[in-house]
């Protein structure tokens, strides 16, 4: 502890933050090409990152028809040749406690009307999962419209 101040940084809170960081980007990443995927489909965003008071909403996402929430998760694997196990399998890891919490974070994001809020004809919850090799090259990008 320094006299008058602040204890310097831990070099295990700095490998922390530097963790931390190297996900947000992985997630970044992989949101991106969701979204560019979104894009492809012929859907408009309409947001990312969208924030609640009770979390945060990945992707929204609409075609004129059909709005789409979405939970996209990545997964980094250490190489492009090698068949990607079950357990790296990004979409295995959903669970249904976080359906709904996307649900409530939906609802809680078509309340608030500082949004757009679209007429749409159909609400949908989707989940995306994208396998990443350790050079950020798309290994493959899994789609499940209609997931919960």
């Amino acid at each position: 502890m320094l006299p008058n101040g602040p204890s310097p940084p831990s070099a295990a809170s700095d490998t922390e933050a530097q963790g931390a960081d190297t996900r947000r980007e992985l997630g970044r990443l992989g949101e991106d090409l969701a979204a560019a995927h979104f894009q492809r489909l012929g859907f408009s965003p309409l947001g990312r990152n969208e924030r609640t008071r009770y979390g945060e909403i990945d992707l929204i996402a609409f075609d004129g028809h059909t709005l789409v929430f979405a939970e996209v998760k990545t997964r980094r694997v250490s190489t492009h040749k090698q068949a990607v196990r079950p357990d790296q399998q990004p979409l295995a890891w959903l669970n249904p406690r976080q359906s709904e919490r996307l649900r409530q974070l939906a609802a809680v994001w078509l309340y608030d009307k500082q949004h757009v809020r679209p007429s749409a004809h159909t609400i949908r919850f989707d989940a995306i999962g994208v396998i990443l090799d350790t050079k950020d090259q798309l290994i493959s990008l899994d789609h499940v419209e209609g997931a919960w």
